[in-house]
């Protein structure tokens, strides 16, 4: 079952939770798109966090969910929040949501955890997972250390629940591939920073559409707190600093307040421009609706011609 049919959408499309990023007005936009949209609990508050499921409900009659990084002081007070509020999906990172699952399944929210890890998954698949959103390394953000390539297929033969392919997803190409290395659809973020209802600043925005291919980097990796931004004065020094054997108290002196910055401020030099891989490719501000359009257009021709392809070989 592919994952529109599954949360009964249109494009079998999750859109990432970004922090300080997934407000409930662009979750609603781009589930009235096609897609799950997201409001993303990082950065937020509980209050903050009922405010924007509010928000996204006024906007929307279709499905969206909530993420929740586990590892905010709230976290307790929010998993609760989305049972009160009917949320009908939970996506999770930055911890385990063990103890939360039963609650949630008995609430009939489906649960979907995401992670880079196929031992974690399986865990979270017998526990009641209703999918496992598999990050690979490309994606922006925190990141681990496999690559979509090869961690898909691998989660796929270890794991009971449906996969979710994340990191490094664009166009149809891309889409085609998650689908071909087995997943049942797929969760994106970075290309929907380049969109019209993306709250983050312009600045952002267009330093997303300047980048190269090689315009990310890795920093916190030495210390086991890989995020994935745009290189910039910021990034290069925290990177410089790491490698010289800076102390966390330090290297939090780049960091700390870095992503408002960035998305509320639109500092491109000392904030922290959460982006993958993709980020050399996009080119253009769409509207959601087009971006989530031109993602899944085509998908079916890409597999056509890999069929032919195959049969040639």
């Amino acid at each position: 079952m592919l994952l529109n049919e599954m949360l009964n959408i249109k494009y079998p499309v999750i859109q990432g939770g970004m922090a300080n990023i997934a407000t409930g007005e662009f979750a609603a936009a781009v589930s009235n798109a096609g897609g799950l949209g997201l409001v993303g609990a990082g950065g937020m508050n509980t209050k903050q966090l009922e405010e924007n499921i509010l928000k996204a409900k006024s906007l929307t009659c279709k499905p969206f969910g909530v993420n929740i990084m586990l590892m905010n002081p709230d976290a307790k007070d929010m998993c609760k929040l989305v049972i009160d509020m009917n949320v009908p999906v939970v996506t999770t990172g930055a911890g385990t949501p063990l103890d939360y699952i039963p609650k949630w399944k008995e609430a009939g929210i489906k649960v979907m955890p995401v992670t880079s890890s196929v031992l974690i998954a399986a865990k979270m698949a017998d526990a009641g997972a209703d999918a496992i959103i598999a990050e690979g390394c490309e994606s922006g953000g925190h990141v681990g250390e496999m690559t979509t390539m090869a961690l898909i297929p691998q989660m796929v033969d270890a794991v009971k629940a449906p996969i979710i392919a994340a990191g490094g997803i664009y166009d149809s190409r891309s889409l085609a591939a998650a689908l071909c290395l087995g997943a049942c659809g797929v969760q994106v973020g970075t290309m929907l920073l380049a969109t019209k209802e993306c709250p983050i600043h312009d600045n952002y925005k267009n330093a997303v559409l300047k980048a190269k291919d090689n315009q990310t980097i890795v920093t916190g990796r030495i210390g086991g707190t890989p995020v994935r931004i745009l290189k910039n004065k910021m990034a290069l020094e925290y990177v410089k600093q790491e490698k010289a054997g800076a102390g966390k108290e330090e290297l939090e002196k780049y960091t700390l307040g870095s992503l408002r910055r960035a998305v509320f401020d639109g500092d491109t030099q000392t904030g922290s421009l959460m982006a993958g891989q993709v980020s050399g490719a996009l080119k253009e501000i769409k509207s959601v609706e087009d971006a989530l359009k031109d993602l899944c257009a085509g998908v079916e021709n890409v597999l056509d011609d890999t069929a032919k392809k195959a049969k040639a070989c």
